[in-house]
């Protein structure tokens, strides 16, 4: 049994910013497999993902880095265009081809203590997947996929019908400061937090990027700074590398507030390049001081 499932899409991503643009990997899975990876094998983990046939190059990557995958078959890969302005905490998206849902299936034979989804759009994992996976282990969800869906190539908000649903099924949840807007009326963080809370969930995880991040953990709150990178390069895949950093921190036993600061500060050390997490340990203890 692994410590720690992530179950989610790789994606071809085309990041357009004011300095370059790139085509790259990319999706949630992608951005916390890679981050994981560089850390001391303290957690097991392994990524559970759905492709087309055109990028079981990229798996094979992965596996090739020391990367545990399990890659089942999608009739296509999902293609994200990622575009950024002068400020990076804000970004348009369009889509330009969606992979197929994760199925009972595809979830059925997977052991964990917490399975750990990307979802990036609203199908993409059915309330009977999660379901599935919280009768087995704790769930940890990333909800941005839940609140977007696409029409013709443009990602638009999704109304999601089945929020109450899955939020009772969750243990972990992470979102950003739009996210936040979205899933709730409320506007205070601290309102939404318990907000959500309420739903049964054990631990929110609210980030606001360069305004660093909100946890609520048995009704106490930490604050969580974010640390100044160097350089600003990529904040593409920065949510999913925080998501990495606090769960490999708590699977460990961590508390709230020093999982909070290890992720943020994981995220400062991949904004300052293109791609995943590429750093080491010395690197984010260097950023906390």
């Amino acid at each position: 049994m692994k410590d720690i499932c992530c179950i989610g899409h790789i994606t071809h991503d085309r990041i357009i910013t004011p300095q370059r643009s790139i085509d790259m990997a990319g999706g949630t899975a992608f951005y916390f497999a890679y981050g994981i990876n560089r850390l001391p094998g303290k957690v097991s983990f392994e990524l559970v993902t759905k492709v087309g046939d055109d990028a079981l190059g990229e798996v094979e990557k992965m596996r090739e880095a020391g990367i545990e995958v399990i890659a089942n078959h999608s009739r296509k890969t999902v293609c994200f265009e990622n575009k950024y302005g002068e400020n990076a905490n804000h970004r348009t998206q369009r889509v330009l081809a969606e992979a197929d849902a994760f199925t009972l299936e595809d979830v059925r034979s997977l052991e964990a203590r917490v399975f750990h989804l990307g979802p990036l759009l609203k199908n993409d994992f059915p309330t009977e997947v999660v379901r599935a996976l919280k009768e087995k282990a704790l769930v940890s969800i990333d909800i941005q996929g839940y609140l977007r869906e696409v029409k013709g190539k443009e990602v638009v908000a999704a109304e999601w019908t089945e929020k109450e649903k899955v939020l009772r099924l969750t243990d972990f949840v992470k979102l950003n400061e739009h996210e936040m807007s979205t899933i709730s009326l409320l506007t205070n963080p601290r309102s939404v937090a318990r907000e959500l809370a309420g739903y049964g969930i054990r631990e929110v995880i609210l980030t606001f990027g360069s305004k660093g991040s909100l946890i609520l953990k048995d009704g106490i709150f930490y604050e969580i700074p974010a640390y100044a990178p160097h350089a600003l390069i990529d904040a593409t895949g920065c949510g999913d590398t925080y998501g990495c950093g606090y769960l490999y921190c708590r699977m460990q036993g961590m508390a709230p507030l020093e999982a909070g600061k290890f992720a943020a500060a994981m995220c400062t050390k991949k904004l300052e390049h293109s791609g995943p997490f590429h750093g080491t340990l010395s690197d984010i203890r260097d950023i906390i001081g």
